[in-house]
């Protein structure tokens, strides 16, 4: 996590930037979340590049997040770090924002994959063509569900785990338990990473062991244990 502390009227700006996904002036910001960035915060994140601005029309300023902007946020979601307002609002924004970060995680999506620049076409479009748009895209649809997906490779599997790893272990050298790393690897089959976490146990940067207090193992963390040689691990540690 980024030393330079952010302003609560900054963060709700990177917050507003990152579901826009798109250049935004001060006019429209006004008129859908009733903020705008100007002077001393606008000013501040230009300076951390974490947003980019411009004058457009009437001297207004438009801005956009940057790739620096999208990781602080990306930071500040995992780090629990945005700031809710207290009361029954609050608990309302907390719980969309666990509610995310919990997707995130399940599904390996980054911020950038779930907030698309806005297409006005989608909402404006009429009943009509919303039916005709349904029937002429089915056939794609079936199709595409005919296609079988190719199996993931060794180093496809290789980097989802390690993916995972980070995202659960937040830094290098902490043991993170097979039960919550599993969920987070996507469509890879069950012998795949088995076979994938054996290999890597041979590298010089892993160690996958057993849980040394057996009672403390729940039959969730028995299911998710790989065998590698005959013993049961149920911890994985990744160094530097």
């Amino acid at each position: 996590m980024s030393d330079k502390k952010l302003s609560v009227p900054e963060l709700s700006a990177l917050v507003v930037l990152m579901v826009e996904a798109d250049e935004v002036s001060n006019p429209e910001l006004k008129e859908r979340y009733g903020l705008t960035l100007t002077g001393n915060e606008r000013i501040h994140l230009n300076d951390l590049k974490l947003v980019d601005s411009r004058k457009v029309k009437r001297g207004a300023y438009a801005h956009v997040l940057t790739d620096l902007g999208w990781a602080r946020m990306t930071e500040e979601l995992h780090a629990g770090t945005v700031p809710v307002l207290p009361g029954s609002a609050g608990a309302m924004a907390r719980a969309l924002l666990i509610g995310l970060q919990r997707f995130m995680k399940r599904t390996d999506h980054r911020l950038a994959d779930i907030f698309q620049p806005h297409d006005d076409s989608v909402v404006t479009a009429s009943p009509a063509s919303a039916v005709e748009l349904e029937m002429t895209s089915k056939p794609e649809v079936e199709l595409e569900l005919d296609v079988m997906p190719e199996p993931a490779s060794d180093l496809d599997v290789e980097s989802r785990i390690r993916t995972a790893y980070i995202e659960l272990a937040r830094k290098p050298g902490t043991w993170v338990s097979l039960t919550e790393l599993r969920p987070l690897l996507g469509d890879a089959t069950r012998e795949k990473v088995d076979d994938v976490l054996t290999q890597m146990n041979d590298m010089q940067d892993v160690n996958i062991v057993p849980e040394s207090n057996q009672k403390k193992l729940t039959q969730q963390d028995r299911d998710a244990a790989v065998t590698i040689g005959d013993q049961e691990k149920h911890l994985l540690w990744i160094g530097v």
